[in-house]
């Protein structure tokens, strides 16, 4: 008897849908993540900016609201609503669904803040959480808090070494060159002894990324995807440090194709991209909804007809 593959996880874009819900219908993006749970989503992100400066669409906004914001092309007024309050609300209101905290701008905090905050979170919703750090992109955002933008990727280097310690034996002490400390708790941790599982990722792989990923990566979400030679590179990191790549969940995703400003995307164009990330070992997608349905309503049978395409397709490989 034919052995099928194990389902393929829906992960839904919860922010970056104004189209859909009115950007300070904060309630209302609860709700939608309570449907996509519902509809057998697997779990929701949620990026974030602290604030964004007149640089934010300084490469050229984007040309359909629907599309993924990136750097360099976006309004700064766009609104981005505290994602650490959201899945607080969400983990309320849910029970199996996963909240990603995406793109947490790690050293725009103190990480002890920054681990108190996460750990309370994953404990609070049962080890639900999922933690991705990154640098960001955007230099008004580090002037303005004070941090220096050049050094980002130093100081969440060491943030990421507080983090590995973060969750005990307590106490905890660390001596760096950003931050320092002796004989701490940060009781009452979280919910699993060795913190929340972590993804990492870019939108390229350079080598301080892999050498992140091979550290402290429990997988991987780049925006963009990855060659082969990227998986070489990643695959010899991992074996090097004694891992396999088979402890990283990957996450890949579909993106729509706009040719005006308010269209909606066609879904089976979008995933013709899926087959090879299946053959590449994704077992996780992505979506953003917006990107392909006008109304709010239509996302619970959106996300059903997306796991009926990948899984059929999954089967194909």
């Amino acid at each position: 008897m034919t052995k099928l593959p194990p389902p393929i996880r829906l992960s839904m874009v919860l922010t970056e849908n104004d189209a859909l819900v009115d950007p300070r219908d904060l309630r209302g993006l609860v709700n939608l993540a309570v449907a996509a749970e519902s509809a057998g989503v697997d779990s929701v992100q949620l990026s974030e900016h602290v604030l964004l400066g007149p640089t934010a669409g300084a490469d050229g906004r984007m040309m359909n609201w629907r599309d993924y914001a990136a750097p360099g092309n976006q309004d700064p007024a766009t609104a981005w609503p505290n994602s650490l309050v959201m899945m607080s609300a969400i983990a309320a209101r849910t029970t199996t669904l996963r909240i990603v905290a995406g793109a947490i701008i790690f050293p725009l905090r103190h990480p002890l803040i920054l681990a108190k905050e996460l750990g309370t979170l994953d404990l609070l919703s049962e080890g639900r959480l999922i933690v991705i750090p990154t640098v960001s992109w955007h230099e008004d955002e580090y002037a303005a808090l004070g941090v220096p933008f050049k050094e980002r990727g130093k100081i969440m280097d060491e943030q990421l070494e507080v983090w590995s310690k973060a969750w005990g034996p307590y106490p905890i002490s660390h001596s760096g060159a950003y931050y320092s400390f002796d004989d701490v708790w940060l009781e009452p941790g979280a919910y699993r002894p060795s913190g929340p599982r972590m993804w990492l990722g870019g939108s390229t792989l350079h080598a301080a990324l892999i050498r992140r990923i091979v550290r402290f990566a429990d997988g991987i979400n780049m925006f963009g995807s990855l060659s082969d030679d990227d998986f070489l590179a990643l695959n010899e990191g991992m074996a090097q440090a004694g891992r396999s790549m088979s402890e990283l969940e990957l996450v890949g995703g579909i993106r729509g194709t706009f040719s005006e400003p308010d269209d909606i995307a066609d879904l089976d164009q979008a995933l013709e991209s899926i087959p090879r990330q299946l053959a590449q070992g994704y077992t996780t997608i992505c979506f953003k909804p917006a990107m392909f349905v006008r109304d709010v309503a239509d996302v619970p049978d959106l996300c059903r007809v997306l796991a009926q395409k990948i899984n059929a397709l999954a089967a194909a490989v």
